[in-house]
Formats: C-alpha cells, structure tokens, sequence
C-alpha cells in the first residue's frame, strides 16, 4: 500500500467524468487499497479514484467513528438505483476542497448498486450520513465537487480558500 496525493480545487482532473471498470482484479484491489490508506491519513471518511487523479469510477468509505473498528467498504462502478423526494441537509467537507464545509441537501435515502472488493455484485440501502456520503462521493464521479451544490459566490470563496492554502504550504 501506498500514500497518494490528493488533489485540490481548481485542478481541472476533478471535473472529469471517470469511467466504468471492466473488472475487479489484483490491480484494481491495490489501487483500492492505497486509496484506503490515502484516505485514512488525510483523515476522511470517503474518497473518490478521481481525487488522487485515476479517472475510474471507484469509491472507499469508513464511516466508523473514532475509537471504533475500522470498518472500510469499497464501490466498484456505483450507481443509484433509486433517490428518495425527501431531502435533508448535511454540513460537507471535502479532502479535495480541505478546511472548507458548507450545507448541502440532497436526498435523504437512496438504494444503490455497485461491485464490491470481491468484484460482487450488491444492493443496498442508505440513509443518514451514508446516504450523504456516498452521494458525494459518486458526485466526483461525474466531475461535480459539493461546492457544485452551493452559489457562485460560496463556491468562489471555497476555490479562493483553498489556493490561498495551498500557496502557504
């Protein structure tokens, strides 16, 4: 396993659409693997292919809190099979937009469908921060940020926060 960089707003990868997998294989599972790894010494709770620049349409995930297990999932070619009309609003960041959160509504369940670590298929349902976490995160999957989501204005604010960051750094 290795650490990548993560990129940030406004390089122009994050808004590309990522492709479809063909397959999960030893490749694949490694690539997943260095996401995890990425993602845990960032810290976040989910990350996208595309923010560490690989165009593929895979998600990981560990909604554990701290102090609990780890419980790391993974999401080879997701997709929403179903989105509920209630909406409900979360307050998200993003390891691609860092020191940056903002409200977002989005709906409050949705039933999905994606290949696991195994390259199985599964179905499942989501609601409360899972829900908003792995709409986020299928969102970079098609080239949309969270600041996507809010004014003009905020999401200026957000990229102007973060180059200021990055050139301090």
């Amino acid at each position: 396993m290795a650490l990548r960089e993560i990129i940030t707003v406004p390089n122009p990868l994050l808004k590309q659409v990522s492709q479809p997998v063909a397959a999960v294989d030893d490749d694949l599972r490694a690539l997943m693997d260095d996401m995890l790894e990425t993602m845990y010494d960032a810290p976040g709770i989910g990350l996208a292919a595309i923010q560490i620049g690989v165009p593929k349409r895979v998600i990981v995930m560990d909604l554990s809190r701290e102090g609990e297990e780890k419980q790391p999932r993974y999401y080879v070619n997701p997709e929403i099979l179903w989105a509920s009309d209630e909406t409900a609003p979360y307050e998200e960041g993003c390891l691609s937009v860092p020191e940056y959160f903002d409200e977002v509504e989005r709906p409050a369940r949705v039933k999905l469908r994606y290949l696991n670590y195994q390259g199985e298929q599964v179905e499942e349902d989501a609601d409360g921060l899972f829900a908003v976490c792995i709409q986020h995160e299928m969102d970079h999957l098609d080239g949309i940020l969270f600041i996507d989501h809010l004014s003009r204005l905020k999401r200026e604010q957000a990229v102007k926060k973060v180059k200021k960051l990055t050139r301090a750094a």
